[in-house]
């Protein structure tokens, strides 16, 4: 059930348009599929033309993504991910919603929850720019299920889910800081002998992004302290071209590895260290597998499973254990967080590069290493 159409979504008292689309076989038949396209105001949606049996989906599920959208090889693409799986894996039907600001993610949170065709069985609030709207949308549907990643609303309707972002990105910022302090070539890449600098580029500077750099600090740190560490911010998740221009000037500036944790942004990032023949890490998915025209830069990625959580919330709402009102936190003890090697490079970074990462990252979990969650 991989068939989908992309549709504009009908305005606020549009909602059972919206939603209509995705109703039950008629009566006599084994199975139905329909579509319906809407216009208003330049909001995106994706409404997947299902295929149900006469018994229905396991699950209706809404999905309302972060700004930038799908296609961004990163976050969002990684949560849509998850609710492929759930849909293959668990019977489940699901719409998408794709806003284009900030001020859109109370009306599709509104619409998904004042939908009676289908009934949406948990909204999946995917972002911490969410919580605002959701804080207040959630009270205002209290039979509605939702769900939301990368921040809490504490409502008994809620099922949220954290990740240890600092512990995944102390990871990459040891192996970033290692690979700075040698002589190494792989790929299109190589580092600067007599240079100690690596760089960051954030996408909007708030709390949640200081905590992936706080985390690659501290690793950068653990491997020299000598080492200079670049940052700058983009401003925004989804304009490469300024992401590009930052990372060529730390480039320039002596950088050997920069690391994005700046959504779509992050393609300038693996475009700068291509022209410059120097090195990127990736964020969220793993970039060497979905920017594969960069792979010969991407020393590795911080994954981020957000799939899982989005799988697993679904999963707990099929099982009818859903968990709302409760907090679930992902690092690398749980494989929530992970530093994923490269796809082409991977197989070069000196082995004992790679065993240092492995005694690092036993010592996080075993809680030897102290982390920070913010920045100075």
């Amino acid at each position: 059930m991989d068939r989908r159409s992309f549709v504009k979504a009908a305005g606020v008292a549009g909602i059972a348009g919206l939603a209509g689309c995705t109703g039950g076989p008629s009566e006599g038949s084994q199975e139905t599929t329909a579509t319906t396209t809407e216009e208003s105001g330049g909001e995106e949606t994706t409404t997947a033309e299902q295929t149900t049996e006469e018994s229905g989906p396991a699950a209706n599920v809404g999905m309302v993504y972060a700004l930038g959208g799908l296609g961004d090889k990163s976050f969002n693409d990684a949560a849509k991910r998850g609710i492929e799986q759930a849909e293959s894996e668990l019977g489940i039907a699901y719409d998408e919603a794709q806003p284009s600001a900030a001020e859109e993610f109370p009306q599709f949170q509104r619409r998904f929850a004042q939908s009676s065709n289908p009934d949406y069985d948990l909204v999946s609030c995917i972002g911490y720019a969410q919580k605002s709207a959701l804080s207040e949308t959630a009270p205002s549907f209290s039979d509605q299920k939702f769900m939301i990643v990368d921040d809490v609303v504490d409502e008994d309707n809620v099922a949220s889910y954290l990740f240890r972002e600092e512990q995944g990105s102390f990871q990459v910022g040891y192996l970033a800081g290692l690979i700075t302090t040698q002589e190494f070539s792989a790929g299109s890449g190589s580092t600067t002998a007599d240079s100690k600098s690596v760089g960051f580029v954030g996408g909007t500077e708030t709390e949640l992004i200081r905590k992936f750099q706080a985390g690659y600090e501290a690793g950068v740190a653990h491997a020299d302290e000598e080492i200079s560490v670049d940052v700058a911010y983009v401003g925004s998740f989804s304009d490469s071209a300024k992401g590009k221009e930052i990372a060529t000037s730390m480039y320039d500036n002596g950088a050997d590895v920069v690391y994005h944790a700046a959504g779509g942004s992050g393609l300038g990032v693996f475009q700068a260290a291509k022209e410059q023949g120097k090195f990127a890490i990736g964020v969220d998915s793993d970039q060497s597998q979905t920017e594969p025209n960069y792979a010969d830069v991407i020393l590795a990625s911080m994954v981020k499973r957000v799939e899982s959580a989005v799988y697993t919330s679904v999963e707990n709402v099929v099982n009818d254990e859903f968990n709302g009102g409760s907090t679930t936190t992902l690092g690398l003890e749980e494989d929530g967080v992970a530093a994923v090697y490269g796809a082409e490079l991977g197989s070069e970074i000196p082995q004992d590069v790679k065993d240092s990462l492995s005694e690092s990252r036993e010592a996080i979990i075993a809680g030897d290493i102290e982390i920070p969650t913010t920045t100075e």
